[in-house]
């Protein structure tokens, strides 16, 4: 059981083997970065191209495969680094296109590029500070952006903006949160840390707990989750945010098991991972009655930890509100393990991020 690293590292990543070529567009001229000959793909990484990151389930299990080895190699060379910065991402320039608030997606993003050796363009509430502002559509505004960047990293307000923007724009667009929609790299984090945690992904059990109506990490979670075998999900949460209809019906036709449940205590007392997540305020819009009778009804404490089985961990999406207690603070961290995700994205974002090229 790996306990919270409060503290992060800040390395610099050496040079890895590889350099990804860069997706061509038709519209605008790019700028040619040639790579070094030393720089060859590796066999592993030559395959590794994921374009567009819309949604969780364009992910089979090779390509899930492929970038948790490559991130197992980011950490490696994360151990290994002695004041080496990377250039296998030189000459590329990012455009982080925020329109709601973010501060481990963006950060972890725009760290991963500049450690490779790139560079950044970035707004982080481009809702207000845009020209959106002034009733620009985000199709115009992707064509405009594109036009400085080689890759955007978008978070939006409505579900289906990524796809919007995949749909456009002639460069990868990743989806970094669409509303209450999706969150693949997210859920990519999710999957990887419980691998990592727990030691498998067949077989596992996870109680997803919350606000499951507007939580777009659970629904990115339970797609990725079901490309495994012999999967259980619980799904415990206020009556007002329930998993929605859509997310089932995947699930059901997927074979995966699932089961609505009150009872967080008898949920916990039976698997490997409980996902807990915070009610989402900003989504109830004027129904503060609602948020007010949804929050606070589930929360991780001691209880809860109590009837655990002993390998089994608490993750949490962040932010963390007062879903989780923190007293005793030192006894749950044994078994929450959300603030090393925070520490795992270094490895992981740049792998999405060289993959989408």
């Amino acid at each position: 059981m790996a306990a919270i690293r409060v503290i992060l590292p800040h390395p610099h990543l050496p040079i890895p083997s590889w350099r990804p070529q860069l997706k061509p567009s038709s519209s605008y001229p790019r700028r040619a970065v040639a790579a070094p000959a030393s720089l060859s793909p590796s066999p592993l990484t030559a395959s590794l191209q994921l374009g567009d990151v819309i949604e969780a389930q364009q992910f089979d299990r090779q390509a899930l495969n492929e970038i948790f080895e490559v991130a197992r190699e980011m950490e490696a060379v994360e151990r290994s680094s002695h004041g080496f910065r990377s250039r296998v991402l030189e000459g590329y320039l990012m455009a982080t296109l925020f329109y709601e608030p973010s501060t481990r997606t963006r950060l972890s993003f725009e760290a991963a590029m500049r450690r490779l050796g790139g560079e950044v363009l970035t707004t982080e509430n481009a809702r207000e500070f845009s020209s959106a502002a002034k009733g620009e559509t985000l199709e115009d505004t992707i064509r405009t952006v594109e036009g400085y960047s080689d890759i955007i990293v978008l978070r939006h307000f409505e579900s289906g903006a990524a796809r919007r923007a995949a749909a456009t724009a002639e460069i990868p667009v990743i989806n970094a949160g669409d509303g209450p929609g999706q969150h693949p790299t997210q859920a990519l984090l999710d999957v990887y840390t419980i691998k990592r945690e727990i030691g498998r992904l067949d077989g596992i059990k996870l109680g997803l707990v919350g606000d499951l109506a507007n939580g777009r990490t659970v629904r990115s979670l339970a797609y990725l989750i079901a490309k495994y075998q012999n999967i259980k999900i619980y799904f415990v949460s206020p009556d007002v945010v329930k998993m929605k209809d859509d997310i089932k019906e995947y699930l059901t036709s997927q074979g995966v098991e699932w089961e609505e449940s009150s009872d967080l205590l008898d949920v916990a007392s039976r698997c490997d991972v409980i996902y807990q997540t915070r009610i989402q305020k900003e989504r109830f819009g004027e129904r503060i009655d609602h948020y007010e009778a949804a929050r606070g009804k589930y929360i991780v404490d001691k209880k809860v930890l109590g009837v655990l089985p002993k390998h089994a961990v608490i993750m949490h999406p962040l932010p963390r509100l007062d879903e989780v207690s923190s007293y005793p603070f030192t006894y749950i961290a044994e078994m929450i393990v959300y603030y090393y995700e925070c520490h795992l994205m270094l490895h992981l974002n740049p792998v999405v991020s060289l993959g989408s090229f």
